[in-house]
């Protein structure tokens, strides 16, 4: 009787054992997985891959620490975020809208922990973010193909040199690609976890819409991975649970973008401008644009180093007319003029409207011309020279921008052609992967890598920089080519063979 009022033995003690009973299974099971885990080969494996990704970055930040003209805009934001609890820029202090708060909030929130334009912990910060965007491309893998190829990817992940160098320079390339990452991993969870009808299908809904969040509030381009993702959640689920992944593509589409809502109608109120992401041109509505001076620059500039000489430095700085590629004219008479132009820029050190008119009139001379190739041969060049040339660009004090002026710099200009060797070899790689048909939901990564060669076409600066966003898709795509198999999984109610 005592026993049986105390639970032991009794009816409440079967229940406590059946509960015990349900989590006791999968306790152990965990276990199990942890003990064989570390004696695995391949746990170690990813270990080392991992330690070497970290040492690779952090010999990055300690001799390439870099530092861009964004990143001091980013910086301030943030700084402003933090003392004066506004979203604004300096001098003179007043709000803005020319980027969207998603890296100003991250590197407040870093500043915050580690002080004040602490831009050393920004680096060491995204050194850590980059390593899990590693593994969550070699998780995608793991999911859909293999542990052997996911092992593979970590690997290229962690070694690769185009992302692990942007660690060292306090820009959004580094989150914007965990969000792609991220994205990748959870959308592909999601897409099993509704075809399979398995437990945890809104934990991953909620996952992936975080990763959208993510991307758009960090680039305007971000919007690109909504339009791949959302539309390829229905797209994989339609054969077998068309209504539910209907519902969950709309769910995870309009969650994805709420919180524009608040930024847009800041805007408006900051500004009148109806203005959900950031503008092209990375200005406020109040600043006048050199629109004609840099139409010019879009009838001939196909090089990231003619960024630098010559349409960065226009408004305030001279400009070597010897920089000027032979492209850049079409006639003596063009020449002269285009030289008469420059010659009053360095002069004022400064473009009035009257010679920003002047630079328009130019670039519609250069236009009416040769229409063909303003429209499709400079932007397909510039595309080409964003995906193929060496990423070279925050290594200025080792390697210099004009890498093939091999008689200056051989020994440099070696290093610059291999980094761009490996840079073609890991595009050919991702194309065989996506030829043999290897790559895992194929649509989307495609879908997205086409979507912003189509923006890219149109941008009139062409920095290498715009590609890297779709690198976790490269390298995925890479590491999958020669594996021999796609990894199924069945299409049945969860617990029901």
């Amino acid at each position: 009787m005592l026993l049986k009022k105390s639970g032991i033995g009794g009816t409440d003690s079967a229940a406590s054992l059946s509960r015990g009973g349900r989590w006791g299974p999968r306790v152990s099971a965990l276990l199990q997985r942890v003990r064989s885990a570390f004696r695995g080969k391949w746990f170690w494996s990813a270990v080392c891959a991992l330690i070497a990704g970290l040492a690779l970055r952090i010999i990055w930040i300690h001799f390439w620490a870099d530092f861009d003209g964004d990143s001091e805009v980013y910086a301030i934001i943030a700084r402003n975020l933090l003392v004066n609890h506004a979203y604004a820029l300096d001098n003179p202090f007043r709000p803005t809208l020319i980027r969207l708060p998603g890296y100003p909030v991250f590197m407040a929130v870093v500043f915050s922990v580690f002080g004040m334009m602490n831009y050393y912990a920004v680096r060491y910060v995204q050194a850590f973010v980059d390593i899990g965007s590693c593994l969550l491309m070699a998780g995608f893998v793991r999911d859909h193909v293999s542990r052997r190829a996911a092992l593979v990817t970590l690997w290229i992940a962690c070694l690769c040199p185009f992302t692990a160098n942007y660690t060292a320079v306090p820009l959004t390339e580094c989150p914007a690609i965990f969000s792609v990452a991220l994205g990748l991993f959870t959308a592909g969870k999601l897409i099993r976890s509704i075809n399979t009808y398995s437990q945890g299908r809104m934990v991953w809904l909620l996952l992936t819409v975080g990763a959208l969040i993510c991307a758009i509030s960090l680039r305007p381009d971000g919007v690109l991975l909504w339009a791949a993702i959302v539309p390829g959640i229905w797209w994989y689920t339609r054969k077998d649970t068309p209504k539910t992944g209907l519902r969950s593509a709309l769910l995870c589409g309009i969650l994805a973008v709420l919180p524009l809502v608040p930024w847009t109608i800041r805007n408006y109120d900051a500004y009148h401008v109806f203005q959900p992401l950031a503008p092209r041109s990375a200005m406020d509505p109040t600043e006048a644009t050199l629109a004609g001076y840099d139409h010019w620059t879009t009838t001939w500039e196909i090089d990231y180093v003619s960024l630098g000489e010559i349409w960065w430095r226009g408004d305030g700085f001279t400009i070597d007319m010897g920089l000027l590629p032979s492209r850049a004219f079409d006639n003596e008479q063009e020449y002269r003029e285009t030289a008469a132009l420059i010659a009053e820029n360095n002069e004022l050190r400064t473009i009035t409207p009257e010679l920003d008119a002047r630079f328009e009139a130019l670039a519609k001379q250069r236009i009416h011309r040769h229409p063909l190739r303003q429209y499709v041969a400079l932007p397909l060049a510039r595309l080409a020279d964003m995906w193929l040339r060496p990423r070279i660009e925050y290594l200025n004090d080792a390697i210099p921008e004009r890498w093939w002026e091999w008689r200056l710099h051989p020994g440099q200009s070696l290093c610059a052609a291999a980094y761009g060797l490996l840079n073609a070899i890991l595009l050919i790689a991702a194309a065989i992967g996506f030829v043999r048909r290897k790559v895992p939901l194929p649509a989307m990564p495609l879908a997205y890598v086409a979507l912003r060669c189509v923006v890219l076409l149109g941008m009139p600066n062409p920095e290498p920089r715009y590609t890297l966003e779709a690198f976790p898709i490269v390298i995925v795509a890479a590491a999958v080519a020669f594996h021999s198999s796609q990894r199924s999984y069945g299409k049945t109610r969860e617990g029901v063979p």
